[in-house]
């Protein structure tokens, strides 16, 4: 299983941490991910100086909602492709 975790702290909010999760709910429905991969939001993660902060299996990311989509494809979906 995928973690995903999206920052809904101030600082990410008010950089689009909305848009980004609700494009990562969009993507694991479009790519029927459900079992795959687990998305849910955190506070405060303190690295909200590179945008919107997204952890994958522990590994902290600055996302926008700009590179939500290509963000998933190069990073979220190939680690959901190895969890078969």
């Amino acid at each position: 299983m995928v973690e995903v975790k999206v920052c809904i702290g101030t600082s990410c909010h008010l950089h689009g941490s909305y848009n980004v999760m609700m494009s990562f709910k969009q993507l694991i429905e479009e790519y029927n991910l459900h079992d795959k991969i687990n998305l849910a939001g955190r506070f405060c993660t303190g690295c909200c100086q590179n945008g919107v902060s997204v952890t994958v299996n522990d590994t902290e990311y600055g996302v926008s909602p700009e590179t939500a989509g290509s963000f998933f494809r190069e990073t979220i979906l190939p680690l959901a492709s190895e969890n078969k």
